[in-house]
């Protein structure tokens, strides 16, 4: 399975650098079997059956990006410079694995000082990231961090502009409660309060989990054979109410579908054991590509992903390849908005 089995050709003018206003006006693509349908996001509920589940990732993303400037102390004095952090994950005793840039211009020991009041030593360096130590711990930091930081929009929207303040309610689900993230579940950034509304009344039903998304999500795959590659880890949790739900939804023979890629390859990591879903937590670096047998997935709701990317490879597992390039090559005949803040699809298997 090489990495040229799954590229097609993307016009740079599709690629989404804000979201649609209101967030259920996104266009949504509905893939059932062979058939393909143009719709849009607050259509869903013609979409879906009473008994239903939606399965929703409630991670929390953080303001990870920071601007600062590091402080060195010399013979001839105080010398300062512009530097840029994106905190990555946290690690015991207020500490940060980060990215930074320029990272080789910093110096074990030296101080990072940005607004709020908040700053960072740097206390490790190693395999292209730095270990920072902050100044300040709990709500203190949470509170420094939100009003220092940005949001880590992705490096395709980052390279066209800069996060501002309007990304804070953008990149972020309505139903945001668990932080830890660094980047946005974003299938479920489509959803507001009228969709939500409109689908319990279809009698469709919800289910939370958490997955901690990572900067790594966007990492390109660099090896021709694909199933060569290593997966990032993401640390989740399926809980024991989660668990029953979702198993109760399967034993009535109803569908069990995950708003995003993340609440996908979640669910899944806690079937594998046994083939059922199972309470779970822990560090998931499950890559799921053609050929995948997934054990609690019916059907999946996600955003048009990047040519030669795991998310690509992943609905690819779903729908098979042959197929999902073709609902690719309909969504960009149609100028369906890509990525992360871009418009949606459906995707149902069909026998």
């Amino acid at each position: 399975m090489k990495l040229s089995d799954f590229d097609f050709d993307l016009p740079e003018a599709l690629i989404a650098t804000r979201p649609a206003s209101p967030r259920s006006s996104a266009r949504l693509l509905v893939a059932e079997g062979d058939r393909i349908t143009d719709a849009h996001v607050y259509d869903l509920p013609g979409w879906l059956r009473p008994g239903d589940r939606l399965v929703l990732n409630d991670t929390r993303v953080i303001p990870a990006r920071l601007t600062g400037q590091r402080v060195r102390q010399g013979e001839a004095g105080e010398t300062r410079a512009g530097i840029e952090v994106t905190l990555l994950e946290p690690q015991p005793g207020g500490r940060w694995a980060a990215l930074v840039k320029p990272l080789r211009k910093l110096n074990e020991g030296e101080v990072v000082e940005f607004a709020a009041g908040l700053s960072a030593v740097c206390v490790e360096k190693a395999e292209g990231q730095a270990v920072l130590e902050f100044n300040l711990a709990g709500e203190d930091f949470d509170a420094a961090l939100n009003e220092a930081g940005a949001m880590p929009l992705p490096p395709y929207i980052e390279a066209k502009r800069k996060a501002d303040a309007q990304d804070k309610t953008d990149y972020q689900t309505v139903w945001a409660r668990n932080p830890g993230a660094v980047a946005a579940p974003t299938a479920s950034l489509h959803f507001d309060a009228p969709l939500l509304e409109a689908l319990r009344d279809k009698g469709v039903n919800f289910t939370h989990v958490t997955l901690h998304v990572g900067a790594g999500t966007f990492l390109p795959v660099k090896v021709e054979d694909v199933t060569t590659h290593r997966m990032h880890a993401e640390w989740g949790e399926v809980s024991e109410e989660a668990a029953a739900e979702i198993a109760a939804t399967k034993a009535a023979g109803g569908r069990v579908i995950p708003v995003g890629t993340t609440a996908l390859r979640l669910i899944e990591t806690a079937a594998r054991e046994t083939g059922q879903i199972a309470p779970w937590q822990g560090e998931t670096d499950i890559f799921i590509y053609p050929g995948f047998v997934f054990r609690v997935t019916d059907a999946l709701m996600t955003n048009f992903h990047l040519p030669k990317s795991t998310l690509l490879m992943l609905v690819s597992a779903l729908m098979g390849r042959e197929r999902m390039l073709r609902v690719y090559e309909h969504a960009v005949a149609e100028r369906y908005r890509f990525f992360s803040y871009g418009d949606a699809s459906l995707l149902v298997p069909g026998d």
